[in-house]
């Protein structure tokens, strides 16, 4: 597919949004021509030293497993028959984005996050090393994604019961940041998406981020909860909303769960 140049250069925004959901997007928009090589890799890399990918040789994909640059990487990928580039975002308990092979869903546990390759099946977990990321191939299996539809109406029911619950353990007293961010939430996190990506899954990340950064920053220090009782709590109230938020990264960020 012939790539469809544009003069626009990439915005450089502390968007917040984890690496494999920028990954997924730009390389999403490379293999279906939206965006030039160039765009693709400075969107990726960004301040990074290097990106590499290892791992495709002992998949069949090289000569050998030594690791190559990223857009090489990406290119033999797109080769084996690539449709997509979708997130993965588990945690003990809730394995979103996930379909296996054990050993593969292990490592993203691990690392929390992963690009899955739908149509060649790879799945690419990224450890970081200072400013070097390494993008580690495995065999990847398909999936059950949470529907962008279903995501977002979730995360617009949790964010509001996660204030309520918040409130009644007084947020205000011990995390007043929360508070504010919980009065404000049509503040939120500025994305510059490639081309191609649905604006409903645009907003959607935008939310995600939004409620993520919340249980975040109510949970920084247990929000210096003085009793067991009060963590548990907290927890229990952020939980929710946690997951509902790493849901909808997962459908906004996975061009198989797209609406058509």
């Amino acid at each position: 597919m012939t790539e469809r140049r544009t003069e626009e250069r990439i915005e450089r925004v502390d968007d917040g949004l984890p690496l494999a959901v920028r990954t997924a997007w730009w390389a999403t928009a490379w293999l279906r021509g939206y965006v030039v090589t160039d765009l693709l890799l400075d969107a990726v890399i960004g301040d990074d030293a290097t990106h590499v990918v290892a791992g495709l040789g002992a998949l069949g994909l090289g000569p050998d497993d030594a690791a190559e640059t990223l857009l090489t990487g990406l290119a033999r990928v797109r080769a084996e028959g690539a449709s997509g580039f979708g997130v993965a975002l588990p945690v003990e308990g809730d394995p979103v984005g996930l379909g296996g092979p054990a050993e593969f869903n292990a490592a993203v546990m691990e690392a929390g996050q992963a690009v899955v390759v739908s149509g060649a099946w790879i799945g690419l977990v990224p450890d970081r090393v200072g400013a070097a990321v390494t993008w580690h191939a495995q065999r990847a299996e398909r999936r059950q994604l949470p529907d962008v539809g279903e995501a977002d109406r979730v995360l617009r029911r949790e964010l509001p019961r996660a204030a309520d619950a918040l409130a009644d353990l007084d947020v205000a007293r011990w995390r007043p940041e929360v508070a504010d961010r919980l009065m404000n939430l049509r503040h939120r996190p500025r994305l510059a998406p490639p081309p191609g990506v649905p604006a409903r899954c645009v907003e959607l990340a935008a939310r995600a981020l939004q409620a993520a950064d919340i249980v975040d920053l109510a949970l920084e220090d247990d929000g210096g909860a003085v009793s067991a009782q009060e963590i548990s709590a907290r927890r229990a109230a952020l939980r929710p909303l946690d997951r509902a938020a790493r849901h909808a990264l997962v459908a906004a960020g996975s061009p198989e769960a797209w609406p058509e």
